[in-house]
């Protein structure tokens, strides 16, 4: 599956660039992987709505691994987040599949599971346990959320910056290493 980016904008109307006077930073590149595009179409478009201070590249794949062809052109990825529906087993099966070409150092922090469809119980295909099992089995932090709503769908937004600021390294004194057992240790109590 081809890495294709969404999008690139810039800081919000009347944002500054973030630093300062200093240096322009990087854009913050999340991955969106999963089966269901439309959900990941939503899913950028509600990151691009959110008001933010950085710029930021969004790029899609239905699957992992990426053609290697295209290794050399492709910029680092911050985050990874993995989009599970929880109607299709299919979408676990392509994410599971998908984790075995993720780079071990992702897993200290910068990949997460995006649970869609969590609105829906009674139309459920997955059970919750897997997912939870891939949260320990991985330490990620899992989100869930239910795409159809528009402010579930800015909340959920809104957390994805929050983590990919802190991925890519804009939030001074906090690693996604850090984050991400933070984010687990809340999760189990």
């Amino acid at each position: 599956a081809a890495s294709r980016p969404y999008a690139n904008e810039g800081p919000a109307p009347g944002g500054r660039a973030r630093g300062g006077a200093g240096p322009e930073r990087a854009p913050c590149r999340p991955q969106l992987v999963g089966a269901d595009g439309s959900a990941q179409q939503r899913l950028a478009e509600a990151v691009l709505r959110e008001p933010k201070e950085f710029k930021i590249s969004i790029h899609l794949a239905a699957s992992l691994p990426l053609p290697a062809e295209r290794d050399h052109l492709r910029p680092r990825i911050d985050l990874i987040v993995f989009i599970i529906d929880i109607k299709s087993k299919y979408s676990l099966k392509n994410v599971e599949a998908s984790l075995a070409h993720v780079d071990a150092s992702f897993f200290l922090g910068k990949v997460c599971f995006l649970v869609t469809g969590v609105g829906r119980v009674n139309n459920c295909s997955i059970e919750m346990n897997a997912i939870w099992k891939l949260r320990d089995t991985y330490c990620s932090p899992v989100l869930l959320c239910e795409l159809e709503s528009e402010k579930i769908q800015a909340t959920t937004a809104q957390r994805l910056l929050r983590m990919l600021q802190i991925c890519a390294g804009h939030v001074p004194g906090v690693s996604a290493l850090t984050f991400g057992s933070l984010m687990r240790s809340s999760a189990d109590d």
